[in-house]
């Protein structure tokens, strides 16, 4: 590392200098504190004092002590008080309550050449992401949690047999409680060893290769966890952190990074650097955007310059350094592009959460259907500034817990008409366009909401509902997988057509999407009665064949499906009998 490129912000690689690094017969430790008066290192064979190299840097070599060995630094900060802490830039942890960093030689084990050389950022494939908490997917018998190791034989297989391209992990950075889900952060740096350890790690992310299911982690930029271990004051001074509480708390009661210093900026990129660059991870979902645009994420309070220059400078330096992996933004404002390159005014975001997709369909579907009928611009309203970014369309683990009721939940009406409903949903989410993103347990309609201490409830499987559900969703993820028509021409306007969304009287509507190789169609009920003769007048003729319905009996419907579904020569028309609360699926060709 380039300690000038440190100071002023340009440093992707400070954990190449900084933290615990192992030699032969000993360790070499190197930590930031630019106000501290002294600082040691206590380890397990002893305690080393560390003595200043430079004005800000304190260094020195630990003979003995070896990978594995617990250690933490004791600072003596600039108010005279010595305080224990984790080392910043520690890439191993013990588990909680415990704050304590271990030393971690480079995790080893990839065998995952041909992936790495083969991905791409999925513009013209497929991208549909399993949104997934690690230790409440699915829990041992004791309740205890399965390790990495463990999640590599079990996970990725799972996604693949039900249709996801990519798994998105909730952060993995270690963090001191439960309940934070990892989006309060202590070591940044450090796999969480509730599930294991670096290597493990290596070994589930090796699996998911393996069954071409990519690996996107959550990374949080914004603030960290405001325990006295780890971050915060660090060197006596609000070193990490701004120093007005007005700007230096965020609305959950951590502290913000104070983004306009230069080697805060390089701690938070090295960071981004280090889980693509040493876990292989295919990509990055960006938690809370919108407090590295407005101060505070308030648009009325201004942008802020400083946080903005450091997103910009950040993910050009990732888009240089790891052209093939994803950069995603959970952004709730409409700040113009943020996912063009930052050489051409943009953030460098390579996708964006659709929060407002979200909030407007789900708002359509919790309604009578009658009300539907006055608002079917909740659902038409996205086509409008749907080529304004590359968007992808979440429902995330936000959508699933606090009160607001799981996504299958959300819709009207008593459980047995909830079905029906949410499987016309899912459908309209895979014809729009947009990558999708879905929260584990969604995929069998979950009624429970997310609950970080206990696992999904697999039982309800059990039920003719939700299996039939699960079967629904499985058959759709197939569908979208295999007709290139959903993705290859994904952020092209001319490849989407409404073919109907003037007659909101009949709760009714149908989308046209174009491919290379032919299209795709949907028509849509969302009425409480059944809809005949709904008629639609297609771009041009070819072989029209049926490939689902959300209506038969194998999802839960009514309708019977077919023996075997035969295309047939259309010769643009279509004339349909949609049962309520339904819709279905053509391709043309």
């Amino acid at each position: 590392m380039n300690m000038q490129d440190f100071y002023t912000g340009h440093a992707f690689d400070a954990y190449e200098f900084f933290g615990a690094h192992t030699y032969f017969g000993g360790t070499h430790f190197a930590v930031w504190a630019p106000s501290a008066q002294h600082i040691a290192v206590e380890t397990e064979i002893g305690t080393f004092d560390l003595h200043r190299t430079q004005s800000a840097v304190w260094e020195c070599d630990a003979p003995g002590v070896q990978a594995g060995m617990v250690y933490q630094y004791w600072v003596r900060g600039a108010n005279g008080q010595s305080v224990a802490h984790c080392d910043p830039y520690g890439t191993a942890m013990t588990l909680r309550p415990d704050g304590r960093s271990i030393v971690s030689d480079a995790p080893k084990g990839f065998a995952d050449d041909k992936w790495m050389q083969e991905r791409t950022k999925c513009f013209d494939k497929p991208l549909n992401i399993y949104e997934v908490h690690a230790g409440s997917w699915r829990q041992k018998e004791d309740g205890s949690w399965y390790t990495y190791a463990e999640l590599a034989d079990l996970l990725p297989a799972y996604c693949k047999k039900n249709g996801f391209t990519h798994i998105e992990l909730m952060p993995l950075a270690e963090h001191p409680f439960d309940g934070s889900w990892g989006y309060q952060a202590t070591g940044f740096f450090a796999p969480t060893s509730r599930y294991g350890t670096p290597d493990e790690l290596v070994e589930f992310v090796n699996a998911c290769h393996k069954q071409g299911i990519g690996v996107i982690l959550d990374f949080v930029p914004v603030h960290f966890a405001v325990d006295a271990y780890g971050l915060k004051e660090f060197d006596g001074t609000p070193l990490y952190e701004y120093p007005a509480a007005a700007v230096g708390q965020s609305e959950w009661g951590s502290c913000n990074f104070m983004h306009s210093r230069g080697e805060i900026r390089c701690f938070i990129q090295s960071c981004a650097d280090y889980w693509l660059r040493v876990f292989h991870a295919d990509g990055l979902r960006m938690d809370a955007v919108s407090r590295l645009i407005y101060w505070q994420g308030d648009p009325n309070r201004g942008v802020n310059g400083s946080t903005l220059e450091f997103l910009k400078g950040m993910n050009a330096g990732l888009q240089q350094r790891h052209p093939t992996a994803i950069l995603i933004a959970e952004d709730s404002t409409s700040f113009p592009k943020v996912t063009a390159p930052v050489e051409y005014g943009g953030l460098g975001f390579d996708y964006k959460w659709d929060l407002g997709w979200m909030n407007d369909t789900l708002d359509y579907f919790k309604k009578t259907s009658d009300e539907r009928r006055e608002n079917l611009g909740k659902l038409t309203f996205s086509m409008m500034y749907a080529w304004n970014e590359h968007y992808i369309l979440p429902f995330s683990h936000d959508e699933n817990v606090h009160g607001k009721a799981t996504i299958v939940q959300k819709m009207y009406g008593e459980y047995e008409g909830k079905f029906p409903q949410a499987r016309a949903l899912y459908l309209y989410m895979a014809i729009h366009p947009g990558k999708m993103l879905d929260f584990m347990g969604n995929e069998f309609a979950q009624l429970r909401e997310f609950d970080e201490s206990r696992e999904q409830d697999w039982m309800v499987l059990k039920y003719p509902n939700h299996d039939d559900f699960h079967r629904y969703r499985r058959a759709l993820n197939e569908a979208y997988l295999a007709n290139e028509a959903f993705w290859s021409r994904e952020y092209d306007p001319e490849a989407f057509r409404w073919l109907d969304c003037a007659h909101p009287e009949l709760d009714a509507c149908a989308i046209w999407r174009d491919g290379h190789d032919g299209a795709v169609l949907a028509a849509f009920n969302f009425g409480d009665t059944e809809l005949a003769d709904y008629t639609l007048t297609l771009p041009r003729a070819g072989k029209l064949t049926k490939l689902l319905d959300t209506d038969w009996q194998c999802f839960g419907g009514r309708t019977e499906k077919p023996k075997r579904l035969v295309g047939k020569a259309c010769g643009g028309e279509l004339k349909l009998t949609l049962a309520p609360f339904s819709g279905q699926l053509f391709k043309l060709v």
